[in-house]
């Protein structure tokens, strides 16, 4: 049997009604992750704190259609359905394996807010048609602009998870920040009072 990390009390808080979705993703994850190649092996023992409430004390700031690029085992975009209900959520993802579980879990969970699209951010057909995007884990942010930035609307925002250098991550990408039109660049920390470790976002304007 695998250890999975027990549940934080910050959970009940962030996830509210949605708590026992947020278990049964959590259990299924921690169980699966490693065999299915979602999640290497030293995750489960900090998969609550790490993972899932890293990734759902952001829900807050996201409405109307969100895209989730890169979104592999479902963190942020499957975690952020299970706690905003009220939001659609399109999670891009190019590799077979991960796009069926996704799909899996959106449906074993009754996630009916989640559509689930089999395809690399470059490749993306719809245009810049999303409220916002939100990417984790994926890659450098002179990098996520170009993938991310074409497929949020005028107005739009890019709401990027990240860790203690996102700070240089801006200034490393001004280059492409101005290519794309993204202004108001900036870090915001969210759940100081809910976690030991805050989460970090790069929050941005698309025009």
């Amino acid at each position: 049997m695998i250890e999975i990390e027990q549940e934080p009390a910050a959970a009940a808080e962030i996830f509210g009604d949605r708590l026992e979705l947020a278990r049964r993703f959590a259990g299924a994850l921690g169980q699966h992750g490693e065999e299915r190649g979602l999640i290497g092996p030293l995750e489960p023992p900090r998969l609550w704190s790490r993972h899932i409430l890293n990734s759902a004390v952001i829900a807050p700031l996201f409405s109307g259609r969100v895209g989730d690029v890169g979104s592999g085992a479902g963190l942020p975009g499957l975690v952020l359905a299970i706690a905003r209900p009220d939001v659609e959520w399109v999670l891009v993802e190019p590799m077979e394996r991960r796009v069926a579980w996704l799909s899996e879990q959106a449906a074993e969970l009754g996630l009916d807010n989640v559509e689930v699209v089999r395809a690399r951010a470059e490749d993306w057909k719809r245009g810049p048609s999303l409220d916002a995007v939100t990417a984790r884990a994926v890659s450098a942010l002179r990098t996520l602009v170009p993938l991310t930035a074409p497929l949020v609307r005028d107005g739009g925002e890019l709401i990027l998870l990240k860790g203690t250098s996102a700070g240089n991550e801006i200034e490393a990408a001004e280059k492409q920040l101005r290519k794309f039109k993204v202004t108001n660049a900036r870090v915001e920390i969210v759940g100081e009072d809910l976690l030991d470790e805050p989460s970090r976002v790069i929050r941005a304007t698309v025009r």
